[in-house]
């Protein structure tokens, strides 16, 4: 199984970097905000408190010369005098007492005043001060009512004089506005710095992670010696640590499995081996004992044909572990050579008797031609058909194509097919589809071997069901070699003698 590299490169280090820009912006914004906050309280604070004293100081300088009960005249008198001290500031009066009124320059209606403000003066002995927005531009208004102190400097008594003063901040504005710019400049320094850390910190964390990946890939492609260097103590280190600790107990499992299926190997080698010289002494008596079956009772002729039965039963049992052991040993070897292949399979089907009960569909003689191992071709053929025979319904049909540079063989049968829980096992040695068979006259191996001499071709072979019910086995072998299948020729009697060894 192929594993697709994990999309860590756009994924994770998307999120670090989109986390940690977000968490820098919601740090730049607030710490802007807050401190654009504090500053502007700050300047604002400042100047409303030097201008509340300077007014005070004023007015406390001149309060002892102003009258009892002022007219229009004095409250004009007052006002410019306030007006030219502070000429340079820019600063605006409006002086009432009672029902009269007066400003510093006829043009000024004093609109910025709010009803608040008035009702604060009214209300409260002390400096009432407001900032209010008019026409687009800042103001601070200040009200002031003027009281003589007490003797004791305790109490203060009211003269219904009061002083307004308005004075424009543009100069604070234009402080707050740069401040404002100022934060606007830093914030994106500040925001290309936090993305650049963000990218080192994400190319910190996916180096151990991206090499945990290809550790796993390796791994999965069969390296097991595959470990990672741990380097520190935090979290991707015990990662890291986990993994080797993983790797080394996995590779000494898959190290005890790997002698345990070759001493199984060796197991069934030797014994099939061991086996076959008693086998051909028995095969000799049961062969001299079925000529002598018809002039035997009938008791004993029938434990005659039986014994016989069972003792063919166990030579090609014999066999086909013998025929498994050389796959798994990987001894096993192409005897290549190019024959017809529609006559082979004639041949095998006439050999075995099956020619009245199979129906073939097989193109001319001489059509199409492959290089192949006669021998193995004849197995694979053989099992399939023999199959099809045993465990499906008549008819069995064998058709045979080419294309493409591949040979198709296809068996069907109209038997009841291969559930399709099994299709995937169909394949695996010693597996039975018919669970209710136990015991039968297959091995077992018959597609198992199949499978091998098919692979051993370079070719591919599957099973499935037809729509229309029974099986269909398919084996598809390339008319000319495959790159690395073994085609050496069978020497002289190299052939002969194996199948006499069998």
């Amino acid at each position: 199984m192929r594993l697709r590299p994990p999309a860590l490169r756009g994924g994770l280090r998307l999120r670090l970097v989109a986390g940690f820009t977000v968490v820098a912006v919601v740090s730049c914004l607030s710490t802007g905000v807050l401190t654009f906050r504090e500053a502007r309280t700050g300047v604002l604070q400042q100047s409303q408190d030097a201008v509340v004293r300077q007014l005070r100081d004023s007015v406390d300088a001149r309060a002892p010369g102003y009258p009892e009960t002022p007219d229009r005249s004095d409250l004009n008198h007052i006002v410019a005098d306030l007006a030219y001290t502070h000429r340079s500031q820019q600063w605006r009066f409006l002086a009432t007492y009672g029902g009269l009124s007066a400003v510093y320059g006829p043009q000024d209606s004093f609109d910025v005043l709010t009803p608040e403000l008035r009702r604060s003066v009214r209300t409260r002995p002390a400096a009432v001060f407001q900032r209010v927005h008019h026409d687009g531009r800042a103001y601070l208004v200040v009200g002031l009512p003027v009281t003589y102190a007490s003797s004791a400097g305790v109490s203060s008594t009211p003269t219904g004089l009061v002083l307004y003063l308005v004075v424009p901040q543009e100069s604070e504005q234009l402080y707050v506005e740069a401040l404002i710019t100022a934060i606007e400049r830093a914030t994106l320094p500040a925001l290309g710095l936090a993305v650049l850390i963000a990218l080192l910190v994400a190319r910190g964390v996916l180096r151990p992670v991206r090499a945990l990946g290809r550790a796993t890939r390796r791994m999965a492609a069969g390296h097991l010696d595959t470990r990672l260097a741990v380097s520190g103590s935090d979290e991707l280190a015990e990662l890291s640590r986990t993994f080797n600790d993983t790797a080394a107990a996995l590779e000494e499992s898959v190290a005890e499995l790997r002698r345990m299926e070759a001493r199984a190997r060796r197991f069934a080698a030797d014994v099939s081996h061991e086996l076959r010289t008693p086998l051909a002494a028995m095969t000799a008596v049961t062969d001299v004992l079925d000529e002598q079956s018809s002039r035997l009772d009938q008791v004993t002729g029938e434990a005659v044909r039986l014994v016989s039965e069972e003792t063919a039963r166990l030579a090609r049992l014999v066999d086909d572990l013998m025929e498994i052991s050389r796959f798994d040993a990987g001894a096993a070897e192409l005897g290549a050579d190019e024959i017809d292949l529609a006559e082979s399979v004639r041949r095998t089907l006439a050999s075995r008797g099956w020619l009245d009960r199979v129906r073939t569909e097989l193109p001319d003689s001489g059509t199409p031609r492959a290089v192949v191992d006669p021998r193995r071709v004849d197995v694979v053929v053989a099992n399939l058909v023999g199959n099809a025979l045993r465990h499906g319904a008549p008819p069995v049909t064998l058709r045979l194509t080419a294309a493409g540079g591949w040979a198709v063989i296809t068996v069907t049968d109209r038997g009841p097919g291969v559930p399709e829980a099994d299709l995937p096992h169909i394949f695996e040695r010693f597996y039975k589809a018919s669970r209710a068979r136990t015991r039968s006259e297959s091995s077992g191996l018959g597609l198992a071997i199949t499978a091998e001499n098919v692979r051993l071709h370079g070719g591919r072979v599957r099973a499935a069901n037809a729509p229309g019910g029974g099986a269909v086995f398919t084996v598809e072998l390339p008319l000319r070699p495959r790159p690395g299948t073994d085609t050496a020729p069978a020497r002289d009697g190299e052939e002969h003698a194996e199948e006499e060894e069998s």
